[in-house]
C-alpha cells in the first residue's frame, strides 16, 4: 500500500514548489521515494505473473525523477507534484512501447497503459495494425475485462482523415487517434488500502491485450 505520508509530502510540496522547502524536507521526500519504489517493486512481481518479461526490471530504475526540465518551459516549478512508474518490458524508453503507467498525485490517481503520442514509424504501425485487424482491436476494446476498468480509449485525434486512409474506412475513427491512452481513474484512498497492489495488479491484467496489440504493430 501507499502511505499515507507519501500523499501528504506530494500535497505540501504542490503547495511549496521551490527548493529550500524541498531541501528543508529531503528526508520526507526520500522516505516518500522510498514508499513508492517498494510498492513498485512489489507490483513489477505481480506483473510478472503475467506478463513475464516484466519480471526483469527494476523499481528503482523504472520510477521518473521528480526534478523538472525547465529549460524550454515557462513553467519554472523545479519539482513534480507526483510519482510516476513506467514498467515497459525491454528496457524500451518511455514512448516506444506500450506498458503500465502508475500516477500517484493528490487528486489525480490514475493506472494506465497504451502509446502516448507515439513516435512517426510507430503510429504509422499502429494504424496499419488497425487497418488490417481492426475488428481484433475492437473486441479488445470492447471486452468485458477491458470495460470494467477502462471505459472509452483517450488520446488527441486528427481533425481531418489520416494519409493513405479513406474518409469511409470501418474503423477511421480509431484510425484518426494520435495517442492510444487507457487510463483508470483512482481516488487517493484506493491507494492507501491494504489490497491497492492486488487491485493494481488486475486492472493492468485487463489492460494487457490492449498492450499487446500495439506492441506487435511494431513485429
Amino acid at each position: 500500500m501507499i502511505s499515507p505520508k507519501t500523499y501528504q509530502f506530494l500535497k505540501e510540496l504542490d503547495q511549496n514548489n521551490n527548493r529550500p522547502w524541498f531541501q528543508a524536507n529531503k528526508n520526507r521526500y526520500e522516505e516518500a521515494r522510498a514508499n513508492f519504489e517498494e510498492f513498485i517493486s512489489k507490483l513489477i512481481l505481480e506483473i510478472a505473473r503475467f506478463d513475464p518479461p516484466i519480471g526483469d526490471l527494476e523499481a528503482k530504475k523504472s520510477v521518473f525523477r521528480i526534478y523538472r526540465d525547465t529549460r524550454f518551459s515557462n513553467d519554472k516549478r523545479p519539482y513534480k507534484t507526483n510519482f510516476g512508474a513506467h514498467l515497459v518490458a525491454y528496457e524500451s524508453k518511455v514512448h516506444d512501447r506500450a506498458g503500465y503507467y502508475i500516477h500517484l498525485q493528490p487528486g489525480n490517481t490514475f493506472l494506465a497503459g497504451g502509446a502516448y503520442l507515439p513516435p512517426g514509424p510507430w503510429i504509422k504501425a499502429i494504424r496499419n495494425a488497425i487497418d488490417q485487424k481492426g475488428k481484433e482491436f475492437q473486441k479488445i476494446l470492447t471486452h468485458p475485462d477491458f470495460k470494467k476498468y477502462f471505459r472509452e480509449i483517450e488520446g488527441e485525434k486528427l481533425k481531418t482523415t489520416p494519409r493513405d486512409y479513406p474518409a469511409d474506412h470501418p474503423f477511421i475513427k480509431l484510425l484518426r487517434y494520435k495517442s492510444f491512452i487507457a487510463a483508470h481513474q483512482l481516488k487517493d484512498k484506493d491507494a492507501m488500502q491494504e489490497d491497492f497492489l492486488k487491485n493494481a495488479a488486475k486492472v493492468f491484467k485487463a489492460l494487457k491485450p490492449f498492450d499487446d496489440f500495439l506492441n506487435r504493430s511494431l513485429d
